[in-house]
């Protein structure tokens, strides 16, 4: 027997070239061969008489060959072979192009069964390139389930399921990881039948019994694992905070907090009383006020005698915070310094001595913080801000700066509980549910090609008042098959043709670092009036200037995309636009954008998001943070994420710790899968 970690070069017709194309698909191993899940099926197994084959409708049939093909050579490159096929109620002709080896396949008198779609008009009825076998052969493409595996340049789904049929019958499936109990329970199927019948299902029923089990095992794995941190966690002991006292800090405050700031804040203070470390996660929609919670565990941090650090994704973001912080704490005595990579190596190592005496005692930074040269003197609180865009190593990488440091996460992108479970299920969750008082809602527009004029005139209007406006595209530069507004020829037309007389700015995500940092800055100063960009301005500096968000060929982009793009405006007390532009006349797609006119909700809008287009497209074509599930789907799956989050739990309770062959598996399996999630993260 071969082993699962053994290379697929060990199968038969599996050389360099044939390994280098599963290698696009990222199989290596025969385990990653056999965990290459169909992403669907066709029922082969019924057999339909000709008279009752439907045009466009793939159906298997069985018919004797009425007379003998014959090949036609019509061109170089382009043979047409054709021959009549019929059963007792009816006749067909079949043509294969490219396929003289059917002259000798094909026997005059001889039954076969065939697979296709028939296709015709007032002439008659015809069918193209059928695959068929003889009736005495084994079922290999005809008269069963067949698996459609995804496939790259080079493989065919027939050269896939050909490899998958040999490593299932030289080596043992993936160990068993669930329990008997749990199996017999919510009726699963063992390890080795589903991975046996995933692949070669007897019936769509079994196929679909397989690919439960192979959900519940996704969700179980992952629950399990989140489980097994919260234990960790919980065996982990902090002195408690000596003091919660945020009278001092309430009174710098030059505005109120809303009810869902304080009771956040209220749940990070008890947070940081219990003795164990904190791992809370603050949610909330775009100006809902996560910077002044952050800012309030940091100054209970402070007074506890610690250091706390915050890391933003960019620079422009970690310079915000700096000076939105440093203005609120400084006049209470704490010293507040910024760390990122652009600053001067002198400037760099001025301020790594200041954190690691201990002087600084709230560090802002982006991923300087966690650089090897950056140690502190007692790291007590971490604050990590827009978390899906850092990976679980790069969260880890800071807290280990510290001796099991207070961790707290801040994320403004509204996330569906369900989604968030998953995301963040390892940590407690406060939700800001409410504005500030004085922020008015963005007025929001569906429009379509014919209103470009009003659209300009409305955008110089803005301009005129002494406000600025952001155009965003969704591609960088043209492409011939997509008709797409690219950010680069746009803001060449708009400035050269359009607004000649705007400073109009450019701003997209192939730019460098600095560059990109350089062009926001501009426009945060006012030095810039349209500023075109890509999504790289999703999260970004607040510009409390900006009045219209204008987004081309809206269609293109996921709801709660959509939101946070129309999140950058509205930050000031002037009244606020988005103007969502498309094309399309697809009514759907329509529903989904007025959707986004009707409110501006962010939880309502991502539950909305997660239930037209899965997580998958949730945060754009890479995830941070999501686990990468095979088979498992978020949208379409609840009740079986539920069922394994229960299971999981209370597998944790009774035999997490235990040292058994089953509990072992368990445990490798969920270090591979944090592992593979990890690597699409950073």
């Amino acid at each position: 027997m071969a082993r699962l970690s053994d290379p697929i070069t060990i199968l038969k017709g599996i050389g360099p070239t044939k390994a280098k194309q599963f290698a696009q698909l990222n199989i290596f191993t025969l385990e990653d061969l056999i965990c290459h899940f169909p992403r669907g099926y066709e029922d082969r197994t019924r057999l339909v008489p000709i008279e009752k084959l439907e045009v466009d409708t793939p159906a298997c049939f069985k018919a004797m060959v009425m007379n003998t093909p014959r090949t036609a050579h019509i061109r170089k490159g382009l043979d047409i072979t054709k021959v009549t096929v019929a059963d007792a109620t009816g006749r067909l002709n079949l043509t294969f192009f490219n396929q003289k080896f059917t002259t000798e396949q094909l026997q005059y008198g001889r039954e076969y069964i065939f697979y296709g779609a028939v296709s015709g008009d007032f002439i008659g009825y015809s069918m193209t390139s059928p695959v068929f076998e003889a009736v005495d052969s084994p079922p290999l493409t005809t008269r069963r389930v067949l698996p459609i595996y995804p496939l790259t340049a080079g493989l065919s789904n027939a050269s896939v399921l050909k490899a998958v049929r040999q490593a299932l019958a030289i080596c043992d499936a993936p160990a068993e990881i669930i329990p008997d109990a749990v199996r017999v329970e919510y009726g699963i199927l063992p390890a080795d039948r589903a991975y046996q019948a995933i692949h070669e299902p007897a019936s769509m029923q079994e196929a679909e019994m397989a690919k439960r089990r192979l959900i519940f095992e996704e969700f179980f794995v992952f629950s399990a694992g989140l489980s097994l941190m919260r234990a960790k966690r919980a065996t982990k002991k902090t002195t408690p905070y000596a003091t919660t006292d945020l009278t001092p800090f309430y009174g710098a405050l030059p505005f109120t907090l809303t009810g869902a700031q304080t009771r956040a804040i209220l749940e990070i203070a008890a947070d940081l009383q219990r003795g164990a470390p904190m791992n809370r996660l603050v949610q909330g929609d775009v100006g809902s006020g996560k910077t002044m919670v952050a800012a309030a565990a940091a100054y209970l941090a402070i007074q506890n005698g610690h250091q706390a650090a915050m890391m933003a994704p960019t620079e422009i973001l970690a310079e915000q915070h700096y000076a939105s912080l440093s203005k609120l704490l400084t006049p209470l005595g704490i010293s507040v310094c910024l760390l990122t990579g652009s600053m001067t190596p002198k400037n760099k190592t001025l301020t790594r001595d200041s954190i690691a005496s201990g002087q600084a005692q709230l560090i802002v930074g982006t991923h300087a913080l966690v650089s090897d040269s950056t140690v502190f003197a007692d790291l007590g609180l971490v604050i990590t801000d827009e978390q899906h865009r850092f990976g679980v190593g790069q969260r880890s990488a800071l807290a280990g700066k510290g001796s099991d440091p207070h961790l707290l996460v801040m994320s403004a992108t509204p996330i569906p509980r369900t989604l968030a479970l998953l995301m963040y299920g390892d940590l407690d969750v406060s939700i800001l549910d409410e504005l500030p008082p004085g922020r008015e809602p963005v007025d929001t527009f569906l429009v379509d090609e014919s209103y470009r004029a009003r659209i300009n005139n409305f955008i110089r209007k803005q301009v005129a008042e002494g406000h600025q406006c952001y155009v965003v595209c969704p591609a960088v530069a043209e492409n011939d098959n997509l008709d797409l507004k690219a950010a680069e020829v746009w803001a060449e037309t708009l400035q050269q043709t359009v607004f000649p007389d705007l400073r109009v700015g450019l701003l997209h995500g192939q730019m460098k670092g600095a560059e990109k940092d350089a062009i926001m800055s501009a426009f945060a100063a006012g030095q810039t009036d349209v500023l075109v960009a890509t999504t790289v301005i999703e999260v970004g500096v607040d510009v409390p200037n900006a009045t219209l968000m204008v987004v081309e060929d809206a269609d293109r982009f996921g709801l709660s995309q959509l939101h946070q793009l129309r999140g950058r405006v509205g930050r000031g007390k002037a009244k606020s636009y988005c103007i969502l532009t498309s094309h399309n006349k697809n009514n759907e797609t329509l529903q989904r954008l007025r959707a986004l006119c009707k409110t501006t909700d962010g939880f309502k809008i991502a539950e909305e998001d997660l239930r037209l287009r899965g997580p998958g497209d949730f945060f754009g074509s890479r995830q941070s943070g999501l686990p990468v599930f095979r088979v498992a789907n978020l949208s379409c799956d609840l009740a079986t994420l539920k069922a394994a989050q229960q299971a999981s739990a209370r597998w944790i309770d009774t035999a997490g710790t235990a040292d058994t062959p089953e509990a072992n598996a368990l445990r490798a399996r969920i270090a591979q899968l944090f592992a593979r999630s990890e690597g699409t993260m950073n």
